[in-house]
């Protein structure tokens, strides 16, 4: 008990960036008895242990590490939050997850585990909205989102927990999400900072996977590192076309979104797309849009049937779990193909045309008017 006691003493004035002199000051004893408790030549009076856990957000059990057993607790709640984590379950979500920060004080996997439900309330409860500036460019609206209480609560909690955080995929999700909600709100030097501190393209994690082995393992990395690439280049093709909405036309918009579903093409000829079906069919939903701008009503709704394809074939792979790629460059990537929920295919004609943009309910309601509307529905169903 002495010697995990002291270090764990140790370790917490530590993660917070406390002195000893100040952990002294609270509990009322000298800074040398604290020295002496983590040097392991004494420890602390037993009436002393329920102030110690408090000064440091954490139960006594913690406090003596004992951990095993409310690490697999913790790891069932966050789990569980966030798969029933969607819009019509958004105020039970978050209710389980403020009743599991009280069972878990100053963790930091659950701070940011109510964090990011937070930062998806935000959205679901408000929404994204834009203004127009006067160089025509769409900017976030500022002010308006500073007065969502999720995301401002959602940020404090994230500034907490991010330097304490110690799982590097939580991590990354984490500095995600709190990047953007600092655009959000217009805090645009904070969200220039953290990415200032993240690593250039060639150093992220998929490319230095491929240089970390050889032969089939390096084979595969690099595969990996293509499908993310071409992944991300999409996606930055359709948020410029957001971005750039009021300074192009709908053909400029059109040829820009059908490039970013060639890179697709171009990676897999085969059209085994594996888990990007669904975003590719996001992109098609947003591509139908602008095509109907365009007066090719035909094509518009050609779109709409790739929807329905690209769905039905997430879904299919969904439901096996996982998928292989069978292109050349990347035959040896297996993926993990996350559930879709029941209501998903339903749902697209109300989601359309996913992104927002300023002529959706416009255009909604002309192509809402012609049969092939219902015709899509329906197919979705089928």
């Amino acid at each position: 008990m002495q010697l995990d006691l002291g270090t764990r003493i140790r370790h917490l004035r530590r993660r917070d960036s406390r002195t000893q002199e100040a952990l002294a000051t609270a509990l009322g004893v000298t800074a040398q008895a604290v020295s002496r408790w983590e040097a392991n030549g004494s420890y602390p009076d037993m009436n002393l242990l329920p102030a110690i856990a408090n000064y440091f957000n954490v139960t006594i059990d913690e406090l003596f590490g004992y951990t095993d057993s409310r690490e697999k607790r913790l790891d069932a709640l966050i789990a569980r939050i966030q798969a029933e984590c969607r819009a019509e379950t958004m105020d039970a979500c978050l209710a389980l997850a403020r009743e599991a920060m009280v069972e878990f004080p100053g963790n930091a996997r659950m701070m940011l585990c109510l964090a990011s439900v937070l930062y998806q309330a935000g959205y679901a409860r408000h929404g994204e909205h834009h203004l127009m500036d006067t160089d025509g460019y769409t900017v976030y609206d500022t002010q308006r989102h500073s007065t969502y209480a999720e995301w401002r609560e959602a940020i404090v909690l994230y500034e907490k927990a991010l330097p304490q955080a110690e799982d590097i995929p939580l991590r990354r999700q984490a500095t995600r999400e709190l990047s953007q909600l600092y655009v959000n709100i217009g805090a645009y030097e904070k969200a220039l900072a953290l990415a200032d501190a993240a690593p250039d393209i060639w150093g992220c994690r998929e490319v230095l996977r491929i240089n970390a082995c050889d032969g089939r393992r390096q084979a595969r990395a690099c595969g990996e590192a293509l499908l993310a690439t071409v992944r991300a280049c999409a996606e930055l093709m359709v948020q410029s076309v957001l971005i750039n909405q009021q300074l192009l036309t709908p053909e400029e918009k059109v040829q820009a979104l059908q490039s970013a579903l060639g890179l697709f093409r171009c990676m897999c000829p085969d059209g085994n797309y594996g888990e990007h079906h669904a975003f590719i069919g996001k992109v098609h939903m947003l591509l139908s849009a602008y095509l109907w701008l365009s007066g090719k009503k035909e094509e518009a709704f050609a779109a709409l049937g790739e929807v329905s394809r690209h769905f039905k074939a997430y879904e299919a792979l969904s439901r096996k779990g996982g998928c292989t790629y069978t292109a050349a460059l990347v035959r040896l990537v297996k993926a993990n193909v996350p559930p879709m929920q029941p209501s998903a295919l339903a749902a697209l004609p109300e989601d359309w045309p996913w992104w927002s943009i300023p002529e959706a309910a416009t255009i909604k309601a002309e192509m809402r008017a012609d049969p092939r509307w219902d015709a899509w529905v329906a197919q979705l169903q089928a």
